[in-house]
């Protein structure tokens, strides 16, 4: 049996928040906008949303505390933050951060008698108030997805809530991107790959998620001499850009993600490498264990020669992980020790995976 659901409103243009006032307030009557310290402000997203909202006589406040790789204090801290001004939906703006955070927000505001715990209660349900995404980045496509990614700073620990939560309304402009740095959208634009490769390479795959992952790699294939600075990002570059990680995002909603993601927390956690970074450092591992007939449409369709490539322009565009080999190998074995210890991780790999073939695909980049 294959399914496909996809139940996020999209609406992919210039002026997109402008254009679709009407759908952003027929979502409630005071919003709560979710968003990082920064960006936001900087790319004009942030006043087109509350011009907008103040055109249609919507209420808003602002929490702008979201931090990368969004920790369960800042969500509860927001929760408090959002039942105190009685919003009844939320608008996240951002990268994949804010995002993932408007979404356990959101749930937490609806629950607002639960505490802490309920973000990873497995059996809680998952209703929320409504949502609205706006990405700024390209590289998540956690506008169309249905994870939250948190990190719980006290155990180290980064992973996905159990929860189910799809944006209502997903707005897709790609002038925010514009004046984002080089390494914000290589390092962004690796994650949407990532996310397309692994949703290939997957036990969950149906020709309905392939569909997505071959629109996304085609698309992404086409900002790649962006990628490679071979030249300077326009307009539709921009937009391409947006697209391939909304597709990518489409696709993982089906089949989640598996060995490279699963690996790149620890990563992230303990030596605070970007998640998109972190991703495709295992990467080439991954492709390299997968069977070659795959491996070839994966590469060649992104516009890929060879692994080999695919690891060089990822090293130019990404830069290298700043940690000496010592600390780096007591990571990767981290990381090893916590995805052999989540058979469910694992078994999404479409071939056979044992903590031997985990630990070879963590050291591929450093022993090669």
């Amino acid at each position: 049996m294959a399914m496909f659901y996809m139940p996020v409103k999209v609406f992919e243009e210039k002026n997109a928040i402008q254009n679709h006032a009407k759908d952003i307030a027929a979502l409630g009557t005071k919003a709560l906008i979710v968003t990082g310290r920064h960006s936001a402000f900087a790319n004009g997203s942030y006043d087109d949303l509350t011009a907008t909202l103040d055109s249609e006589g919507i209420a808003h406040v602002v929490f702008n505390e979201v931090e990368e790789n969004p920790s369960v204090k800042t969500i509860m801290k927001a929760r408090d933050f959002g039942v105190a001004e009685h919003v009844d939906f939320v608008i996240g703006i951002g990268g994949g951060s804010p995002l993932d955070a408007s979404k356990a927000i959101a749930l937490m505001i609806k629950k607002a008698d639960k505490d802490v715990d309920y973000l990873y209660k497995p059996d809680g349900d998952s209703v929320t108030l409504p949502i609205v995404a706006i990405p700024t980045t390209c590289g998540t496509g956690s506008e169309v997805t249905a994870v939250s990614v948190l990190t719980d700073t006290d155990k180290m620990v980064k992973k996905s809530i159990p929860h189910k939560i799809f944006a209502d309304l997903a707005l897709l402009d790609g002038k925010y991107l514009t004046g984002a740095p080089r390494k914000v959208l290589c390092n962004t634009a690796f994650d949407a790959l990532t996310h397309l490769i692994e949703s290939y390479l997957n036990s969950k795959a149906t020709d309905y998620s392939r569909m997505c992952v071959d629109a996304g790699l085609k698309t992404w294939a086409k900002s790649l001499p962006v990628i490679r600075g071979e030249r300077e990002a326009d307009e539709t570059d921009l937009l391409n850009m947006l697209r391939a990680s909304m597709m990518a995002g489409m696709a993982i909603a089906h089949t989640a993600t598996t060995i490279p993601h699963g690996l790149s927390y620890a990563v992230t956690t303990h030596l605070g490498v970007p998640h998109g970074m972190a991703t495709a450092y295992f990467t080439a591992g991954y492709l390299t264990a997968a069977p070659e007939s795959d491996r070839k449409y994966l590469l060649e369709t992104a516009g890929f020669a060879s692994v080999s490539d695919f690891r060089k322009t990822y090293h130019a565009s990404c830069g290298e992980i700043q940690a000496d080999e010592t600390r780096l190998r007591e990571v990767l074995d981290v990381a090893v020790a916590e995805l052999a210890g989540n058979p469910a991780k694992m078994a999404l790999a479409p071939f056979a995976v044992d903590a031997e073939t985990v630990r070879r695909i963590a050291y591929f980049e450093l022993e090669n």
